[in-house]
């Protein structure tokens, strides 16, 4: 059974998959508009992103490490999801949100890190 015989299919060529899903700012968008409604704004998903970066809380998150986010993400990562189609950016509003590519790629996404991921003990080290 093919992948569009079992509704898996992406809609982007393999290269543009390999490149919205190569970097964990990336990733992380595509799975928080994928869990969104009505899309996310760009300064959510920067402290949404700049929380598990430095594994704080979200509330706890500085301006500073929110910026830090907010600007890569503003300035390169959302501009490149949606050149891709892996998610739809307004840079005016500032609203990312989900394509027909972006639900594929999120299961993908969690399938490699579940499948792929094994926690060690010594993983601080």
């Amino acid at each position: 059974m093919s992948d569009v015989e079992c509704g898996r299919a992406i809609p982007m060529s393999p290269e543009d998959v390999f490149e919205a899903i190569s970097n964990s700012r990336r990733r992380r968008v595509i799975l928080s508009v994928d869990r969104a409604e009505d899309g996310v704004d760009a300064n959510e998903l920067s402290v949404e992103i700049a929380s598990r970066e430095n594994a704080v809380d979200p509330s706890k998150v500085s301006g500073e490490q929110r910026s830090r986010v907010y600007v890569g993400l503003t300035q390169n990562h959302l501009d490149t999801l949606d050149d891709l189609g892996a998610a739809q950016y307004d840079s005016r509003s500032k609203l990312v949100e989900a394509t027909d590519a972006t639900e594929p790629l999120a299961r993908l996404i969690r399938e490699v890190t579940t499948d792929c991921y094994t926690p060690t003990e010594d993983a601080d080290e």
